[in-house]
């Protein structure tokens, strides 16, 4: 099943989605959509985006659930999506963390995933791109192994949107609301 906005917003409110992560998950939508739009208009790649915006919208639904032993982010967004009968939403989600990028089985492959994958990196609360969001992490002064991720992750993060950037024919890319 593919959830409606209003669906998945629902599913913000069953699952307690703060405020916060709201305004991100709406954001990164917007990103998303965006990019798979452009994508389509120069390429002509298939890109689902009743699908694309499903997964956008609950990439995060997990941040006020608790997790189960032995699940981290977003573990528990996949099996609260796959309970809900969203094993598709479920299957890009699972390719959208950080991390995900550096591991070949569950590194985003799809069109689907890649701008997901990306759309979340270029946001917080507002759309800040790449390098800045890379930059406000490390301003958090990480434990020394997630701030080796951090440090794998970069490169290939900035790989993949020169990917899809270069695509739609840009050095960089801006909201336009």
């Amino acid at each position: 099943m593919i959830p409606t906005k209003k669906q998945a917003r629902a599913l913000w409110d069953k699952y307690q989605l703060p405020n916060k992560k709201r305004i991100h998950c709406a954001l990164v939508t917007e990103v998303a959509m965006g990019l798979a739009g452009q994508i389509h208009q120069f390429t002509n790649k298939p890109i689902n985006q009743l699908l694309l915006q499903a997964a956008a919208l609950l990439h995060d639904i997990d941040k006020n659930v608790p997790k189960r032993a032995g699940e981290k982010h977003p573990d528990t967004a996949v099996r609260i999506l796959r309970e809900e009968g969203m094993d598709e939403i479920a299957a890009i989600v699972k390719t959208h963390s950080l991390h995900a990028i550096l591991d070949p089985a569950i590194a985003p492959k799809t069109w689907e995933e890649k701008i997901l994958f990306l759309a979340d990196k270029m946001v917080k609360y507002e759309v800040i791109g790449v390098d800045e969001r890379f930059k406000l992490w490390s301003d958090e002064h990480l434990p020394g192994d997630a701030q080796a991720i951090l440090d794998a992750a970069y490169p290939k993060v900035k790989a993949l949107e020169h990917e899809l950037l270069k695509m739609i024919r840009k050095k960089e890319y801006t909201l336009a609301i």
